[in-house]
């Protein structure tokens, strides 16, 4: 669980996909990130077994220096091991029975491309939404086609009581339009597990937030 609001924990979340960092640790990974100025760190394993996830888990809560920890996917994992909350996808264990599974201050995301979407995942519980394609991105191979920022806006739309991270392809150069059009906050990947110094990456994604 995690006493950081939500609505600051979604400013700049980096997720820590295991398929992009190329063998590099991911707790160290998760140190550099929370030390840039990260708000929520993600992790996303989808290669991995329950007990690996839980151990990789576990090792980025200890290296996170308090930031919240989400858990992509496996619900039964970020429970288990006292994430702050899970991120499920539309094909992903159902947010609504995740409402009834999880305990009291966890936070369930559900992704969203379409209008549609985002009200499905609204109507089922979710407590955010993370939006996108905002751009091409080869971080994930379903992610399907670039909404664009004008995308966001109307996806949001959708479900507007529902703070939102955009998500996909998003740089620096793009948050503060991102923000302007009503995102709470822009989650990465590669932008950061890419960069040759993820802590100046990090930092550099928080400068374009407006610090």
């Amino acid at each position: 669980m995690s006493t950081t609001p939500l609505a600051g924990a979604l400013r700049l979340v980096v997720i820590l996909d295991a398929g992009v960092a190329r063998g590099r640790d991911l707790a160290s990974l998760a140190a550099l990130a929370a030390s840039g100025g990260a708000t929520m760190l993600q992790v996303r394993a989808k290669a991995s077994g329950a007990a690996e996830l839980a151990a990789l888990v576990r090792k980025v809560l200890a290296a996170a220096n308090g930031l919240p920890v989400i858990v992509n996917d496996r619900l039964d994992v970020a429970v288990a091991t006292g994430a702050a909350g899970c991120h499920l996808g539309q094909d992903d264990f159902p947010i609504e029975a995740a409402r009834a599974m999880a305990p009291p201050g966890f936070w369930l995301g559900g992704s969203a491309g379409t209008a549609d979407e985002a009200r499905r995942a609204a109507s089922a519980g979710a407590h955010y939404l993370g939006i996108g394609p905002i751009a091409e991105t080869g971080s994930k191979a379903d992610a399907g086609a670039a909404i664009g920022v004008a995308g966001f806006r109307a996806v949001h739309a959708a479900a507007p009581h529902l703070p939102a991270v955009a998500i996909g392809g998003v740089t620096a150069a793009l948050a503060p339009t991102l923000i302007a059009a009503g995102a709470a906050g822009i989650a990465v990947i590669r932008a950061v597990l890419d960069a040759a110094d993820p802590r100046q990456a990090t930092r550099e994604l928080l400068v374009a937030l407006g610090g």
